[in-house]
């Protein structure tokens, strides 16, 4: 948190140089992808939202931005029941959380090994079918394909959680392409994405991806393995490998999915292709509010580093 009072002095300065500098340029904006990989079927796990009669399941792997950014779509690859028409999919969720310990209570006792490198408690951003915020379209990737291991029912909490997986399991793999009708913007940081798939019938078992990530990946430091938990371990998370799967040395895992969308000047507060005015007024006010859109260098506080950190990009134009 930070003193309102402490940092009015510099906003109005700030307004000042605004007016003063009058910019209205455009911003510099380039297009944006990241992917691990196609699936090395080494791993599936459920990731599903919660329904009548079933827990809910979130698998969750990383990625990290460097710049701010607006997703505007995903892919993702996982089995669905072999012989399942694409009707089978009713529903489609992505949520995005930070890594732990922002959006978390620091102050409980665990359940769980650890939570170093975990998504945090709660989802920073939320995208669903349901809601028209989201579209989806199902694609054929593979049939009658095998994963040899899994996880959807022994997600436990310490000090039961090595259960070593559930063993083979096989579907058809599919890819679902995603396309977020509400853009999802992120500030630089570090990220977990998490999507959940309703089936009709059947569990949608996100596919594994190579670890490390190779190209025609996007290789990046630090990438963090996948993680999972079921609405009876929240807020807690488990380690895919290390502490389900278990073993010396453990495996570790990645998930196969791809983001894409578009990497724009930090001072381009509202997306919209220039720096001017605008960008200042809807800063300033996200800042008076002490949202999390207003943390401009991502370390997970709002305080006037962060303003005055937004201001010499603007001022700089980009």
């Amino acid at each position: 948190m930070f003193n309102h009072q402490s940092v009015l002095s510099s906003i109005v300065a700030a307004a000042g140089i605004a007016a003063a500098v009058g910019l209205a340029g455009t911003a510099r904006a380039q297009s944006f992808v990241f992917a691990t990989n196609d699936p090395d079927l080494k791993m599936a796990v459920a990731s599903r939202p919660e329904a009548e009669g079933v827990l809910e399941i979130e698998a969750a792997d990383d990625f990290v931005l460097t710049s701010r950014t607006r997703l505007s779509g995903a892919r993702f690859i996982g089995l669905i029941p072999q012989g399942s028409p694409f009707t089978n999919i009713q529903q489609v969720v992505v949520e995005i959380y930070r890594v732990f310990p922002f959006d978390s209570d620091t102050t409980r006792t665990p359940h769980v090994p650890t939570r170093v490198n975990s998504p945090s408690d709660v989802a920073f951003e939320t995208r669903d079918s349901e809601a028209t915020e989201l579209a989806f379209i199902p694609a054929p990737f593979g049939a009658n394909v095998t994963a040899l291991n899994s996880v959807i029912n022994g997600i436990n909490p310490s000090p039961d959680q090595t259960t070593h997986g559930e063993g083979a399991i096989v579907g058809d793999a599919t890819a679902i392409n995603v396309q977020f009708i509400v853009p999802i913007d992120l500030p630089p940081g570090h990220y977990f994405f998490i999507p959940q798939v309703v089936l009709n019938s059947g569990s949608f078992q996100w596919l594994s991806a190579p670890k490390p990530i190779v190209a025609p990946g996007t290789p990046f430091v630090p990438d963090l393995q996948a993680w999972v938990r079921n609405s009876n371990l929240d807020p807690d998370w488990l380690r895919i490998g290390t502490d389900i799967v278990g073993g010396s040395p453990a495996p570790t895992f990645n998930m196969a999915f791809k983001l894409n969308g578009t990497e724009v000047c930090s001072s381009d507060f509202n997306f919209d292709g220039y720096v001017n005015g605008d960008d200042f007024d809807a800063y300033t006010l996200a800042f008076i509010n002490g949202g999390s859109a207003a943390d401009f260098d991502g370390n997970g506080f709002v305080n006037g580093d962060d303003f005055d950190g937004f201001v010499a990009a603007f001022v700089s134009g980009c």
